[in-house]
C-alpha cells in the first residue's frame, strides 16, 4: 500500500516536471473539415535544443505512433499534410492541414529523452463546416410575371459554405418540407397567402434565410393569380392580369340583335365616292364634304399621301422651269454667234 502511494507521487512529480519543460498552448482543438490548425510549444531550451522532437498519435503516450519528427525520419500516409519546426528557443511549432473527419483523435507533442520522453497531449476534433446564411433565387426569372398567368415557380434555398447541409422549408413557422427546392403552383398557394423561409443546418450550426412573401390575388386550382416578393428580385403586381380577367368574367356573350356591324374593308384600287365615314364609339360624321372626303380616300387607296403628291408636282414645275430657261439661253447664244458671222461676212466684203 505505501509502495502504491510512493509509485502515485513519483508520477506525478514527474508529469509536473515534464509540463514545465514542454508547455503548448492547446490542449484541444476544434477545426472543421477541410481546415488547419497550428500548435506552438515551449520547452526547456537549455536541456532539449538538440533533441529530436515529435509530433505522434495514439491514446497513450506509451502506444503513440509517431507521424513526423524534427530530424525527417518518420514516414507516413499524413506526412505530407503535417509539418513540425524546431525553432530552437524561439518554440517548437506543429501544423495540420487539410483535416478529414478520420484525422480526430489524440495526440502528442513529444521530446525525445533517455529513460522517459517529455510528451504534451492534443486532442483534436474535426466536425462540418459551419453553413453560412442561406440565400434564395427563383430558378426561372420572375421579371416575366409568370405568376399573374398561374404559371409555378420554383424557388432554390442555397448555402456559400457549408457540408453536409439539411434544408428544410417553413410556412408560418411549420414545417413544409425537407428539401433545398420549393415549387409553388396554384395548387400550393390556394389560400396560403403568407411568408416562407428557408433553414439550412448541419451538426454545428443552423441559419435563416430572409423571408419570401406570397400574396394569392385569385385562388383556383390552375388559373389561379398570386404574387411573389423576394429580396433582390424585380418587384410587380397583376394589375393589367386583374383587369382582364375582370372583364373576361363581367362582360355579357354578345348576341346577334346586340353584334356590332361589321366594318367594310377597302380592297378595291378604283375610288367610289363615299359621303359619310363614321366613328362605331361617337357615331358621328367627319366634316368633310363628298368632293373632299373621294379625293381624299383616293390617294390613300392609291398609297400617295398629299404632301407627296404636291411635292412631285412642285418637282416637276421646277424642271420645266428649268428646261425652258436653258433652251431660251442656247437660242440667244445661237442667234448671237449669226450675228457676229453676219457682221464678219460684210466687214470683208468691204
Amino acid at each position: 500500500m505505501v509502495i502504491g502511494i510512493k509509485m502515485k507521487t513519483l508520477c506525478l512529480i514527474l508529469l509536473f516536471h515534464g509540463s514545465l519543460q514542454l508547455q503548448c498552448n492547446k490542449k484541444q482543438i476544434t477545426a472543421h473539415i477541410g481546415g488547419d490548425f497550428i500548435i506552438s510549444c515551449e520547452y526547456d531550451a537549455t536541456h532539449y535544443l538538440f533533441s529530436k522532437k515529435y509530433w505522434c498519435r495514439g491514446e497513450s503516450r506509451g502506444t503513440c505512433v509517431i507521424l513526423l519528427d524534427s530530424e525527417g525520419r518518420a514516414k507516413t500516409e499524413r506526412t505530407h499534410r503535417s509539418l513540425i519546426v524546431d525553432a530552437g528557443r524561439k518554440g517548437l511549432f506543429v501544423k495540420v492541414t487539410k483535416l478529414q473527419f478520420d484525422d480526430a483523435g489524440v495526440y502528442w507533442v513529444g521530446i525525445d529523452k533517455m529513460n522517459a520522453d517529455v510528451m504534451f497531449s492534443v486532442k483534436v476534433v474535426v466536425t462540418e463546416v459551419p453553413v453560412s446564411k442561406p440565400r434564395l433565387w427563383p430558378l426561372s426569372p420572375l421579371l416575366n410575371r409568370p405568376t399573374c398567368w398561374g404559371q409555378p415557380v420554383t424557388v432554390r434555398c442555397g448555402c456559400k459554405q457549408g457540408t453536409a447541409i439539411r434544408y428544410t422549408w417553413f410556412h408560418k413557422k411549420a414545417v413544409l418540407q425537407l428539401s433545398q427546392d420549393l415549387r409553388l403552383h396554384c395548387g400550393s398557394v390556394k389560400k396560403d397567402s403568407g411568408d416562407y423561409y428557408c433553414i439550412a443546418s448541419n451538426e454545428v450550426s443552423s441559419q435563416r434565410s430572409d423571408g419570401l412573401s406570397v400574396q394569392v390575388v385569385v385562388p383556383a386550382d390552375s388559373d389561379c393569380i398570386y404574387v411573389i416578393n423576394m429580396q433582390g428580385q424585380p418587384v410587380y403586381d397583376c394589375a393589367d392580369r386583374m383587369t382582364t380577367t375582370t372583364i373576361s368574367t363581367t362582360t355579357p356573350a354578345p348576341t346577334p340583335t346586340t353584334n356590332p356591324p361589321s366594318t367594310p374593308l377597302l380592297t378595291s384600287t378604283t375610288c367610289q365616292p363615299i359621303t359619310k365615314i363614321h366613328f362605331e364609339a361617337t357615331n358621328q360624321s367627319l366634316p368633310f364634304n363628298q368632293t373632299e372626303q373621294k379625293w381624299f380616300l383616293c390617294r390613300a387607296l392609291m398609297g400617295f399621301p398629299l404632301w407627296y403628291t404636291l411635292l412631285r408636282w412642285i418637282i416637276f414645275a421646277s424642271l420645266l422651269v428649268f428646261l425652258h430657261i436653258f433652251y431660251v439661253c442656247i437660242t440667244l447664244r445661237q442667234t448671237k454667234a449669226k450675228r457676229k458671222r453676219r457682221v464678219r461676212i460684210k466687214h470683208l466684203a468691204q
